[in-house]
Parts: structure tokens; sequence; C-alpha cells
């Protein structure tokens, strides 16, 4: 099955509400404008059930299949996710179709992902040809918030009966039509340390009446890049950034405090902990060794993004159908950026795919812009993997 028809037919008016969501963009939970244009369509569409609220301002929409009893109680329930909020940046694209909104801007295709899910919940409306049912995820909160993690705490998966769930996400540079997954892990942890170093301050022609704070702060800089290189497995992934680093307020002013901040990336939980337990134990005993101390605080965001091997399977399965094998890439290579499906996958088994976004600027960048072509691929995609794994 290439590119549905039906699917093509649809682009302009996809592109359409692509578009206006994109000049609206709101951030985190606060996406009622957007949340809103979604229920109305899927009204529109004649979707059998529709709950908003969920993990505060989601939206899912339930499709009943005309197979098998003809009420879509035969057979199981499949989720099909898309995030809806922006970034809080500024746009630089000039479109037509630009941000209206100063300081927001869908830089991360967001926009794209609610619409060509908006497209396949209209096709599957209308054609029903599958049993059991389909619930389209309208998710908040996807860049930073947590809100994939907040519609499961929310009883998402129960509510709807939910035994499987998949989501996708554009790529740019990867060539337009064209997919990529893998089993496993397929996208980081996205941890956040900061660490305040308590020292000495004094006159900085006077260094050896004082406790430099500055001077160990680097040596930790330092030192925490030890644990990708010298902690952790060469074969395992692992980042540790120090991207903050504040001290001081006087060319002769040996400050008493300085203040460090950064993120780690690991693709696998017990490199998570590692990771952890490695920066108290170096800011601990580095501090103790200059006769400063040193506090750590350490938050867990989002955990690893871990494909399940059957339901990529069937990922890869739809994907092939609709672009051909030559175009498919069934082990890419893991991302460091984080993603919070990840918390629907820890509900339920299920699958993340990248699908190509052509030669665009990249995510989170203000001159980056959802590629519209990519829109009947998307369509595609999502109906065929719905059919196929529903008895069409």
């Amino acid at each position: 099955m290439p590119i549905l028809n039906r699917a093509a037919e649809l682009q302009d008016e996809v592109t359409a509400w692509r578009r206006h969501i994109h000049s609206r963009p709101e951030l985190l939970f606060a996406v009622e404008n957007t949340a809103s244009f979604v229920e109305n369509k899927l009204r529109e569409f004649g979707v059998d059930e529709i709950v908003t609220g969920i993990g505060r301002t989601g939206v899912v929409g339930l499709i009943r299949g005309r197979l098998g009893d003809g009420r879509g109680g035969d057979g199981t329930t499949i989720g099909l996710r898309a995030d809806m909020d922006a970034l809080p940046m500024t746009e630089s694209t000039g479109k037509p179709y630009a941000s209206t909104t100063p300081g927001k801007m869908h830089a991360c295709g967001h926009d794209g992902h609610t619409a060509m899910l908006l497209g396949a919940a209209k096709y599957l409306a209308e054609t029903r040809n599958f049993k059991g049912a389909v619930a389209v995820i309208f998710q908040p909160a996807e860049e930073g918030g947590g809100g994939g993690n907040e519609m499961v705490k929310d009883g998402m998966m129960e509510r709807f009966g939910i035994s499987e769930v998949y989501g996708l996400h554009n790529m740019p540079g990867m060539p337009l039509g064209h997919f990529a997954s893998r089993v496993g892990p397929i996208m980081a942890s996205t941890d956040e340390f900061s660490i305040t170093i308590e020292g000495r301050g004094g006159h900085a022609a006077q260094p050896h009446k004082t406790i430099d704070p500055i001077v160990l702060g680097a040596q930790i800089v330092t030192a925490l890049q030890t644990i990708a290189s010298r902690t952790a497995d060469p074969l395992s992934a692992v980042v540790v950034s120090v991207t903050k680093f504040n001290a001081g307020f006087a060319h002769n002013v040996i400050p008493e405090q300085a203040l460090l901040a950064g993120t780690v990336r690991t693709l696998m939980a017990e490199n998570r902990d590692m990771a952890e337990r490695r920066i108290n134990e170096i800011c601990t005993h580095l501090a103790a060794a200059y006769g400063a101390t040193a506090r750590v605080r350490y938050v867990r965001n989002y955990p690893v993004t871990v494909n399940h091997a059957t339901e990529t399977g069937h990922v890869l399965e739809a994907a092939t159908e609709v672009a051909g094998a030559a175009q498919v890439v069934g082990n890419v290579d893991p991302m460091m950026g984080g993603e919070d499906f990840s918390y629907m996958l820890l509900a339920r088994p299920g699958a993340f795919v990248f699908m190509g976004n052509g030669d665009s600027a990249g995510l989170h960048n203000p001159g980056y812009d959802f590629n519209d072509e990519a829109i009947p691929h998307g369509i595609s995609y999502w109906v065929r993997l719905a059919e196929s794994r529903l008895g069409a």
C-alpha cells in the first residue's frame, strides 16, 4: 500500500489545519485553543467518543470499527499519539502563517503531528475498516512538562482500554517519505543537576586566605567528564554536560559561592543510576579536599524511550507498506534527545518512529518549519498501522 489516494486528497485541508495551529502556538499545558480546535474537528468527523481534560488539557477521541460485531467491541484498542505544544522561542521563518505570538513558536513540528493525526482520524472515521477501536491521543506539554505522564496518571490507558500505543516524530535531514525506528532504547532519559559550591570569599590578592569556589568549580567540571570517559562502559551512551557556571561579581573579589548546572542523558537505567551517584561522589569529595562544601540537586525528568520488540515490528511493517523497504531503516541509531512518550511506553507496549521532514532547519531552531509535503506520508502510515493492527 503506497500513499493513500484519500490522504493525498486531504493534503490541502490538513495543511490548512497545520498552518492554523502553527500561527497560534501555545506552551506546555496552556494549549486550550489547540485542544478546542482538535475537539471540534473530531466532532465534525463523527468520532464516537471524545474526552477532554485528560492530563489537564489532553484530548482523546475513540473511533470504533465496523468489522467484527460492527460496534468496535470485537478486537483490541490501540492508541495513536500526537503532541500539541510549542516552544518558548521567537520564529524567524517569515512565512505567511508564522507565529502571531511573540516568544512562542512551533519549532519542533507538533503542529504537523497534530494535523496528521487529525487527518488519519478523519479517514478512519469515514472508513472504519477495522475491528476494535482506535484511540487518537492529543497530548499537551511534551516540551518539558511531562504531559504524557499526566495523561497516563489520569487513567487514560484504562479508561479507553488501550492495549498498545504508538508515537511519531518528524526528523529534519531524513528524506521525505522515509521512516526509521529500532527495537529497544530510541531516545534518552533527560535528567538535570545543579551544584551549589560554598567556599570562603576574600580579596583576590590574598587567595591563601580564601577557599576559592571558582577553582573548585573548574575541578568539578573537569572531573564530571570522567563519568562518561572512565566510569561508563565505552560501548554505552552517556552524556554529562555542564551548561551553566555562575560565580563572582568583581575583578578583585574571590566570591563565596559558585553555581553549576547541566544535564545527563543515558540510554540505560543502570547508567542513569550510576551518573547520579558519581556526580554526588565527585562533588562531595572534591569539595571536602578543598575545605568547601558542595550541594547537589539531581532531578530525574523523562525516562528512556524504549520500543517494544513486537510493536516495533508492526511499525516497520506498516512503514514499509507505505514507503517501500528501501526507505525504511529498522535499526536507526538512538538519539540523545528526550521524549515523554516514554511514559506511555512504560504503561503499555508500543513503539516510536521517526518520519522524514526533508532538508529543513533543525528541531528547536527559530528557522524550522514542518514540511507539509510529509502530511500524506504521515496520514497513510497511521492508517496502515491502525488497520493492520486491528484486522482490516
